[in-house]
């Protein structure tokens, strides 16, 4: 028997994968420049730099940086990484059991449109209710760098680690 996955549960596009997986705590975020130790599990207001090269991200906004994860403080809190895949994924979910956060994504300054994920519509709005693996983006033409924005608009996100197929 042959089993020809499509849609959700294509496979990974490895030839086209050049982003790798991204933890958001401090203690693996080494490509998370304005991080600084003395930082962690403080609250800090992040401002994002402009992003230059394929791999970069920056968190935008009042975050409080843990050890395995970051989570957003104040609303319009955002974060931006310039990427290399198919799909984009986040594992995320509301730092309170129970709660929800609405949020809006972005490529490359526009709405998705055919490139949302499953976890959003053509005009980027999802929400976060429970913690898992959310997928933002699948780009259904050339792959290229992108970059990639998401603004939480509430409070109360807890973001983990990027993952891309």
């Amino acid at each position: 028997m042959s089993v020809d996955a499509g849609g959700v549960e294509a496979a990974a596009d490895l030839d086209n994968m050049k982003s790798p997986e991204t933890y958001l705590g401090g203690l693996n975020s080494a490509s998370f420049a304005p991080f600084r130790s003395s930082l962690l599990g403080r609250r800090h207001h992040y401002v994002a730099p402009g992003l230059s090269n394929l791999n970069d991200w920056a968190l935008d906004g009042v975050w409080t940086v843990g050890k395995k994860s970051a989570v957003l403080n104040k609303a319009n809190g955002q974060i931006e990484y310039r990427f290399h895949a198919r799909d984009l994924h986040l594992v995320m979910g509301p730092a309170v059991i129970g709660t929800s956060v609405r949020f809006r994504v972005l490529i490359d300054g526009q709405e998705p449109g055919a490139a949302h994920g499953i976890d959003v519509d053509e005009q980027g709005i999802g929400k976060v209710d429970e913690q898992r693996m959310y997928q933002l983006i699948r780009q259904p033409e050339t792959i290229t760098d992108r970059e990639f924005q998401i603004e939480f608009l509430e409070p109360g996100v807890e973001v983990f680690v990027f993952t891309f197929g």
